[in-house]
């Protein structure tokens, strides 16, 4: 059902991924597995979420086999130092018990520690020892992205970053293009919070005679992003991904692009500041 990315590398990847953040123990387990069930074959984690173990149980459990599944996972900012990341590369691997990880990023910049660019070399290393697949980052900022294509000459496939409705991230969208990075998106439902009844998007839904949600996630995908939704629910899982029969009009993206704000971050995590450990 989910189409997919080329990436700059050549690594094919499905154009939808299922998001696993805050998808702890055995139900989180069910759930991913009912996600892998149901059709979805990105499955995005992070050190950081504390539930790599669970995810790999999850790939275990599956009746999917692992080849067909892309894995996502994250570095944490506390082990951007060269060595640390790549004991934390082996360590994500050995939670999840694979033999290597699909993709994997750098989670934030951390300007203020000034070691990204030590951690990107680190991956690029762990990508030649063939611990990783491709590499790439999340939340970065065109400087970071110059900074480390300056120093090591490698651009990332992958800049995931908060995208949605309310935060269209316009330019930083254009940039990524420019460089031949896809686009991924956190949170690209808005948390499901007031966009799934804000009233230009239920006369959208209305009129494609869709869901809210799915009126959403084709815009993703018609801006050239790839949204990494998260349900617990199995019909909304199927739901989410059930958006290849229909198209928004141009004037239809103009409308959610209208509901866009500079201020429209969720947590006012900007990448020019915000820290994560």
């Amino acid at each position: 059902m989910i189409q997919s990315y080329e990436l700059q590398d050549g690594f094919q990847i499905p154009q939808i991924g299922f998001g696993t953040y805050s998808l702890n123990g055995s139900q989180g387990t069910r759930i991913i597995e009912s996600a892998l069930l149901n059709g979805y074959r990105l499955i995005d984690t992070a050190f950081n979420y504390e539930n790599e173990g669970i995810v790999g149980k999850a790939i275990k459990n599956s009746s999917v086999p692992r080849d067909k599944i892309t894995v996502t996972s994250k570095l944490p900012g506390r082990h951007q130092q060269y060595k640390n990341a790549l004991q934390t590369v082996q360590e994500s691997i050995s939670r999840m018990g694979l033999d290597y990880i699909d993709i994997y990023l750098i989670h934030w910049p951390n300007p203020k520690q000034g070691k990204f660019i030590e951690a990107w070399q680190a991956l690029i290393d762990a990508q030649k020892s063939g611990l990783i697949r491709s590499i790439g980052v999340c939340n970065f900022l065109p400087e970071h992205i110059d900074a480390l294509e300056l120093e090591t000459g490698i651009l990332p496939v992958i800049n995931q970053i908060e995208l949605h409705p309310n935060f269209n991230q316009l330019d930083q969208r254009k940039y990524d293009q420019s460089k031949n990075i896809i686009t991924q998106s956190w949170s690209p439902l808005g948390r499901a919070g007031d966009l799934l009844t804000h009233n230009a998007l239920l006369e959208l839904a209305h009129k494609h005679k869709k869901s809210v949600s799915q009126i959403i996630i084709r815009w993703h995908l018609q801006l050239g992003a790839l949204p990494i939704p998260k349900s617990s629910n199995a019909s909304r899982q199927i739901e989410n991904i059930d958006v290849y029969d229909f198209s928004l009009s141009i004037e239809d993206m103009q409308v959610i692009d209208m509901l866009s704000s500079l201020k429209g971050r969720l947590k006012n995590q900007d990448p020019s500041f915000y820290e994560e450990f």
